[in-house]
């Protein structure tokens, strides 16, 4: 039987991964690898992802890293036809998200949690804080208007597309970002982050 290991710690990117792997009801090694520690820089870990970044899988000899890929992969891998969609339109549009995710909205919402939350407090500055909040109210209306007369992004059901982004969207909460003004993005994020298996991965930060 083999054995999937996931690197990393659930307060990186990896939350994403222990989320997708907890949905898809998969037993797995949780190597929680720290990048606040140097972990990632160490030859060992080198090994594994030249880049220094988590989450990185592994499973019988095969080695993944980059968040999206890895979560598209064990959706299509363990959930086709449930957590990842079946056909190639809704496959295109699942790819759609994850990737407008990680262009759109975390780049912005990283800055201002490192502002508000991750750096120094001499370190901060508010001023580019808020330049990186205004900068997310574009794509937020984009994916607050994807949602009109639908509760998930590819429709009535929760899927990878879904997933990716709200474990995007999740430091959205401490980075003090006000989704107020966006009633359907902030009900969809609340009720993905809300699953059992985003839960159960949120604990693991602790």
């Amino acid at each position: 039987m083999s054995t999937l290991k996931i690197y990393g710690v659930a307060r990186s990117r990896a939350f994403r991964t222990l989320w997708a792997a907890g949905e898809l009801g998969l037993a797995y090694e949780h190597v929680p690898v720290d990048f606040a520690k140097g972990e990632t820089r160490t030859p060992r870990f080198l090994a594994l992802n030249p880049s220094g970044h988590v989450p990185v899988i592994e499973e019988d000899g095969f080695r993944l890293s980059e968040s999206m890929a890895i979560n598209l992969y064990l959706a299509k891998r363990y959930g086709s036809g449930g957590l990842y969609p079946q056909s190639l339109e809704e496959e295109a549009r699942a790819w759609q998200w994850s990737f407008w995710g990680m262009t759109e909205i975390e780049p912005p919402l990283l800055s201002a949690l490192r502002h508000r939350v991750v750096l120094p407090e001499e370190k901060r500055d508010p001023k580019a804080a808020a330049e990186a909040e205004a900068a997310l109210q574009a794509p937020l209306k984009v994916l607050d208007g994807a949602l009109a007369g639908r509760s998930h992004l590819l429709g009535d059901r929760f899927t990878v597309a879904d997933l990716n982004l709200a474990g995007i969207l999740a430091w959205a909460r401490p980075a003090g970002i006000d989704l107020a003004a966006m009633p359907r993005a902030a009900a969809w994020l609340k009720n993905c982050l809300e699953r059992p298996a985003a839960r159960a991965a949120r604990a693991l930060q602790r």
